[in-house]
């Protein structure tokens, strides 16, 4: 019998480019075999009944298409589950996909792994019900988000960058509570980041070093620096140089709680909830097709 999975797409991810490559997706899975239930909620929150309801059903994977934001939906209905997770990137980020190595530039190739049907099972990261794959940002980031996101105008990444030099402008560090593995402590910084995995926002290697199978979680500090210092320390958090930073600091836990006022945090991108938030690693968590 040929495995059956729930083809789920995000027609408006990459601006557009699930809606684009959905058809050719379709056809190179079912003429490769397999039983697909094709799904495409009104919003997420239709998709994400419709995920949950494909695994509650014993559906043997869910395959999204789109970006990281796509992925997060999924893991909340796979997480823990034997219904293994399979990634057409068609997104603007796509970092989930970067740290598995599947093709980020060609869907049917990235439909091909899908059939094979290699399965790795790596960790992910939960705060109260929700679970993330990549990074939770507790800090500068997550105020460019939540400015952006308040947004109308314009779109796409410009309203990204018109936001960051706003959040720029009013640049200050906020004091935290860290609590890692019951250790407290206390710090003034610019950002916290909380990393299952090691890059977020497209390929910025924040959590630098974090691996996806160790049972724990990555925890980056950044103390107060000025503006300029952070505009020039931007490039080499893609290369992962920022490391050597004066201002960096890392750790790693199982458990880790990030406390402070003001914040709203993200992780995968989506917006999650008010500071304060505990995140605990969860080995094994997910399986997925790479």
């Amino acid at each position: 019998m040929p495995r059956e999975i729930a083809l789920l797409t995000n027609p408006t991810s990459g601006r557009g480019t699930g809606a684009q490559v959905h058809g050719a997706v379709l056809r190179r899975l079912r003429d490769a075999g397999l039983g697909v239930r094709d799904l495409r909620g009104r919003d997420a929150d239709e998709s994400l009944d419709l995920a949950r309801d494909a695994v509650a059903e014993g559906i043997d994977g869910l395959v999204v298409v789109g970006g990281d934001g796509m992925v997060h939906l999924a893991l909340q209905a796979v997480a823990t589950t034997s219904t293994t997770l399979g990634i057409i990137p068609a997104g603007t980020g796509n970092d989930v996909a970067r740290y598995l190595g599947l093709p980020r530039r060609d869907p049917l190739a990235a439909a091909d792994r899908v059939v094979a049907g290699r399965v790795r099972t790596i960790d992910l990261a939960r705060t109260g019900v929700h679970w993330y794959a990549t990074v939770l940002s507790a800090g500068f980031d997550a105020l460019v988000n939540e400015r952006a996101n308040a947004m109308a105008w314009p779109r796409g990444q410009m309203r990204y960058n018109l936001a960051t030099v706003a959040e720029l402008r009013t640049l200050r560090p906020c004091r935290y509570t860290l609590d890692l593995d019951g250790v407290q402590r206390h710090v003034e910084a610019v950002l916290v980041c909380v990393g299952n995995g090691p890059s977020f926002g497209g390929g910025l290697r924040i959590t630098e070093g974090a691996v996806l199978d160790d049972g724990l979680l990555d925890v980056v500090v950044i103390h107060p620096l000025t503006r300029g210092d952070l505009l020039r320390t931007y490039p080499r958090v893609f290369r992962g140089t920022h490391v050597t930073h004066p201002c960096y600091e890392h750790h790693v836990a199982r458990r880790v709680t990030v406390a402070t006022t003001g914040i709203t945090a993200y992780a995968d991108g989506e917006r999650l909830a008010d500071l304060p938030l505990t995140v605990e690693c969860v080995p094994g968590a997910l399986r997925v097709l790479c």
